[in-house]
């Protein structure tokens, strides 16, 4: 028998829980979870056995029976476990100097070239005087001497740190950026950072902007891993962590915790039907009806409402970042990527044909942008993936539609539907609908389309086609 004493740490109010087993059936008042979900207890003076409780990923708020979940483990952590507590991101010369005093030798620390974008500067303490080497970034790899190649700042570090070379000193002791150790820390407290000892990589399912992205299992559970391949943008996003995990929508793909272990690796629930480009071109008309394009469409808005709501941009709103789930609810992906991405505003790698024309021509992100970014989503949605602006290139996709030009309506798209693509194209950012509008639209469309949009056969659509 389980010791009542043990069970009181667990079970206090806060505690975050994890399913042992699937709830997939409930009664009345009683909470729905799968095997591996992530529970917060919110009441422990209820029915006797049982506590009231959070779903994490849903929001969704229920009775659980207390043996059928267990606590979540934080990860220890120890004082040198971070990513690159040596990055300060975008500071001066100066600012660097000052940071590394007192001086002492081998005393180092990376910074963002303000003078070369793109590029780093590696700044060293040596003989009461601070070294500025510009490390260039050319054909995907980082070079000081145009001798020694790095694929990363994380490799860069650890050979100088063991090898003298060019440079006037070993890297002997990093300057950490304050709140880097903080933020690692409070991702073990609460539970975020998980064990690499505990996830098994599969095969690899797909090939992001950010990294290779693999099936995997993590402690019983089927999870998506997503691996980042710039050490810049994972350390932005770790620090942006603490935010993402307090994102929780039934349309936003859910984040289950992050891996520190040779880069960062981000650990989602799996989406089985992979993004909604690729979903909808492998189907098409037979297969998907017009009332399925329409849950699809107002599946993303709600989850862009949400992200409204929360005051964050996407940045990157296409077909390609939609995934669609096991029981064909299509979900936001990547929403905590495209902020943090030290190189979302260099012009040249923007998707232009989603990208607003105040953030191609003045790097102006808003909400409104997103919103041009989700009428171009539609466009894909009900012309089931076609890529958008049809046999244009780039330069003349950017030219026509500073000059006015708007896409023709997908064969037999509903009239209501390309009203709505047509609002979030307005030119000015401000004539343009918030998503709470869109989603009210959307509902009227559904609401005229059919008095009950899942009357039609959709078994051959659930169970996986």
């Amino acid at each position: 028998k389980t010791n009542p004493e043990s069970l009181s740490k667990c079970w206090a109010t806060g505690t975050q829980c994890v399913a042992k087993g699937g709830h997939r059936k409930p009664k009345s008042g009683e909470l729905a979870y799968h095997k591996g979900d992530i529970i917060t207890i919110i009441d422990t003076s209820t029915k006797k056995g049982y506590y009231k409780a959070r779903h994490n990923g849903t929001g969704e708020e229920g009775l659980i029976n207390s043996n059928s979940v267990r606590e979540r483990e934080a990860l220890r952590v120890d004082s040198s476990l971070s990513l690159m507590p040596w990055f300060h991101g975008k500071i001066s010369g100066p600012e660097a100097v000052y940071k590394l005093q007192p001086p002492e030798d081998g005393l180092f620390l990376v910074r963002e070239s303000i003078r070369h974008p793109g590029d780093y500067v590696l700044c060293i303490s040596i003989c009461r005087e601070v070294i500025h080497y510009r490390v260039i970034y050319q054909d995907n790899k980082l070079t000081i001497d145009n001798t020694q190649y790095f694929f990363n700042l994380i490799d860069m570090i650890e050979f100088y740190s063991k090898n003298k070379g060019s440079i006037a000193t070993t890297l002997l002791k990093p300057k950490p950026k304050q709140g880097t150790k903080s933020a690692v820390l409070e991702l073990s407290k609460t539970g975020w950072l998980l064990d690499i000892t505990k996830l098994t990589l599969g095969e690899n399912i797909g090939e992001g902007e950010f990294g290779a992205v693999y099936e995997g299992e993590y402690m019983g559970q089927r999870v998506a891993v997503k691996t980042i391949k710039c050490d810049v943008t994972a350390q932005a996003f770790l620090q942006e962590t603490t935010v993402m995990t307090k994102l929780q929508h039934k349309n936003l793909v859910r984040l289950l915790g992050v891996i520190l272990h040779k880069g960062l690796q981000i650990v989602t629930e799996l989406m089985t039907k992979g993004n909604l480009v690729n979903f909808l071109r492998t189907r098409g008309r037979s297969v998907v009806n017009s009332a399925q394009l329409l849950r699809y469409a107002l599946d993303v808005c709600e989850g862009m409402e949400y992200l409204e709501f929360k005051k964050l941009i996407h940045r990157d709103l296409a077909a390609r970042n939609i995934l669609v789930s096991d029981d064909n609810v299509a979900k936001v992906s990547d929403f905590g990527l495209t902020k943090v991405d030290a190189k979302v505003s260099d012009s040249a790698k923007l998707p232009v044909k989603w990208t607003a024309p105040e953030a191609l021509k003045k790097e102006k992100f808003s909400t409104k942008s997103d919103v041009w970014s989700y009428g171009i989503l539609l466009w894909e949605i009900f012309s089931y993936g076609r890529q958008p602006y049809p046999k244009m290139s780039l330069k003349e996709v950017k030219e026509s539609v500073e000059g006015g030009y708007r896409m023709d309506a997908p064969d037999d798209c509903p009239p209501g539907v390309f009203a709505l693509m047509k609002l979030c194209w307005e030119h000015e950012p401000r004539r343009r609908p918030a998503f709470h509008k869109l989603r009210e639209k959307l509902e009227q469309q559904m609401a005229k389309h059919s008095p009950d949009p899942w009357s039609e056969p959709q078994d051959e659509i659930r169970s996986g086609c």
